[in-house]
């Protein structure tokens, strides 16, 4: 035994110093009474009836003394060691998607906390905890420590996410610890099945919940129809369920129908309605189920709002006016390089045989056949190099994505030319064409973070107009030029989402489904959003004055839904072994119950003096 607090023995100083004050304390007591006689009388009747009067001083004195030295005791906080009995114990705690599904009035995952205090309230004192936590990430909650109530404070204030867990870095943790103590207790809390779990114990707290899911929507509008198709599974067992399309956040279905699914196997559904136009379409499932966060799934209509308005500085401008207008629904305003002063307010500025003393900040840039260097540009030209004969471009091959958008649709005619200018690349670019390995057609972002494409030769000198490629190509770079704020709006949870931020951006602003607000950066011409919720997010941007919002909705991974899934192995390496240490017994609550014991016992014995004896 050892004593927590030691100068609290001092107490027992008190025990000598009771007995002195019982000895020197008088015996007698002065009484009034009627008559001698009757006192005598009464002295008789007392002696006779209540033998025990002479130990009830006595009796006082033990309890007192008693009560001192378990006061000290107490105070002193004695700790009992208790040999090989206190354990080691990790939890691997499942915060996973599927750990939502509820069960009557709690969710697996609430369960699996309950099971972690269970074993934590039954463990021996002097035991220590760790909790590994595998959510969005995987980190220690707490690390071998051995309060209890201090381990299930920090467990409750745990979450299950939405998307799906992986267990390497918390397998990992784990052999971590069980490297340095092999007699270590490891316990996972899942709702999944392992067919093999050494050195593991897996708790497993899912049910025989019901859930269904919808996944796959897409969506047609033609002749001002439109039909919206996808997939409806029931996970459980078969079932018949309703199905419902909302458009542009109406209260009323527009359009429902019941699918009958089989157990485990997506069953297709298709929904039409006489809709030629919409914001948001929303198709979910009217039956209840153990998991809501999957019975619905939502599509937005998102279309760029980048400024399109353009202006075309050229002297010639026949070429480049006829395609933009062409490809282009904005207006285009064009002016000859002597009226150019440095305008602003465009989306996409096309500088055709000039190159203006600073770019434009606030939009896209262009350059045809640049004719010197300018600052912040990524390049350097370097001088016009003329060609004895028209010479054949070389277009690229490279499977980056910028590259692929590019060049999508391509017939990829051969392009000539006669002259080009020949330019330095300090900056990232993606090189279309080139010729004799230097860049003729290249795209990439300027140093004010705007995109901006180079044809370093002059249209009129190449074969590049009359050709079919030459439509295709001038999509591409607008598509490129003013590329959509997200690609699409309809993502899992866990995805990573490119975001294209517009010219002159000042801030990119995002709301999630569970109200978090974070900013993005908009340095760079893209930028990425991770999803970690379910739900409906909102990327609100604001350009210039203006503020222009997007919406991305993030749908629970489809492995999270299945209510009972069952994985290979589990295992921690190594040969376990018994591993105890010594426990720890406190015994300070029952001093204190005995040390109320022993108050009520001298309060009895005290009234039986003052009430019966006197």
């Amino acid at each position: 035994m050892s004593f927590l607090y030691p100068l609290g023995l001092l107490g027992l100083i008190g025990i000598p110093i009771l007995i002195i004050i019982y000895i020197i304390k008088s015996k007698y007591t002065e009484q009034t009474v009627s008559s001698t006689y009757l006192w005598t009388l009464s002295e008789r009747f007392l002696k006779r009836k209540n033998p025990i009067s002479r130990l009830t001083g006595i009796i006082s004195l033990v309890l007192q003394i008693l009560a001192i030295a378990l006061i000290s005791l107490a105070i002193a906080h004695p700790i009992i060691t208790v040999p090989d009995l206190a354990d080691e114990y990790c939890f691997i705690l499942d915060a996973s998607g599927s750990m939502n599904m509820t069960s009557g009035d709690k969710t697996r995952f609430e369960r699996g906390k309950e099971r972690i205090a269970e074993i934590i309230d039954d463990s021996v004192d002097g035991s220590i905890y760790s909790l590994v936590y595998v959510g969005n990430t995987t980190n220690a909650v707490f690390e071998q420590i051995s309060d209890k109530e201090q381990a299930k404070l920090l467990l409750t204030e745990t979450e299950p996410v939405y998307n799906a867990a992986d267990f390497t870095d918390a397998i990992g943790m784990a052999q971590g610890y069980f490297d340095k103590n092999s007699g270590m207790q490891t316990y996972l809390v899942t709702d999944k099945s392992y067919q093999n779990h050494e050195n593991v114990t897996v708790i497993n707290v899912a049910g025989s919940e019901n859930n269904y899911g919808i996944s796959g929507v897409t969506y047609t509008v033609k002749d001002n129809r439109l039909t919206v198709n996808g997939q409806v599974t029931s996970y459980q067992k078969d079932a018949s369920l309703g199905v419902e399309l909302y458009v542009d956040d109406g209260a009323e279905a527009k359009a429902n129908g019941t699918i009958v699914a089989r157990a485990g196997v997506p069953t297709a559904f298709q929904l039409t309605c006489a809709i030629g136009k919409f914001s948001s379409l929303k198709v979910s499932v009217s039956n209840a189920d153990a998991l809501a966060y999957d019975n619905e799934y939502v599509i937005f209509d998102v279309t760029s709002e980048s400024s399109y308005d353009t202006l075309l500085v050229s002297d010639t401008p026949f070429f480049l006016q006829s395609a933009l207008e062409t490809l282009m629904n904005a207006r285009l305003d064009v002016v000859s390089t002597k009226a150019y002063a440095g305008q602003s307010g465009y989306g996409l500025y096309v500088f055709d045989c000039f190159t203006p003393e600073a770019l434009p900040k606030d939009g896209t840039v262009w350059l045809v056949n640049p004719t010197q260097s300018v600052s912040e540009s990524g390049f350097s030209v370097q001088g016009e190099v003329s060609l004895e004969a028209a010479e054949k471009l070389v277009l690229e091959e490279s499977s980056s994505s910028t590259m692929t958008k590019l060049t999508a649709d391509m017939a990829r005619e051969d392009v000539y030319v006669m002259k080009y200018v020949k330019c330095g690349l300090y900056r990232n670019f993606t090189t279309v064409y080139s010729y004799n390995r230097n860049p003729v057609l290249f795209a990439g972002t300027n140093g004010y973070g705007n995109r901006e494409v180079v044809f370093a030769f002059d249209l009129h000198d190449s074969n590049l107009p009359v050709l079919f490629d030459y439509a295709v190509i001038m999509r591409n770079l607008i598509e490129y030029s003013f590329p959509e704020v997200v690609e699409r709006t309809d993502y899992y949870c866990g995805d990573t989402v490119d975001i294209n931020v517009p010219a002159n951006c000042e801030s990119i602003r995002i709301d999630s489904p569970n109200e978090n607000v974070s900013y993005l950066n908009t340095d760079n011409a893209t930028c990425t959003l991770k999803l970690d919720e379910v739900g409906v997010y909102t990327v609100t941007m604001t350009v210039g004055s203006s503020q222009r919002s997007f919406n991305i909705y993030a749908s629970m991974p489809e492995e999270e839904r299945i209510p009972t899934l069952v994985e290979t192995e589990i295992c921690l390496l190594g040969n376990a072994t018994d591993g105890g240490f010594d426990g720890v017994f406190d015994p300070l609550m029952i001093l204190f119950i005995a040390l109320a014991v022993i108050f009520l016992a001298d309060w009895g014995v005290y009234c039986y003096e003052k009430y019966q004896l006197r």
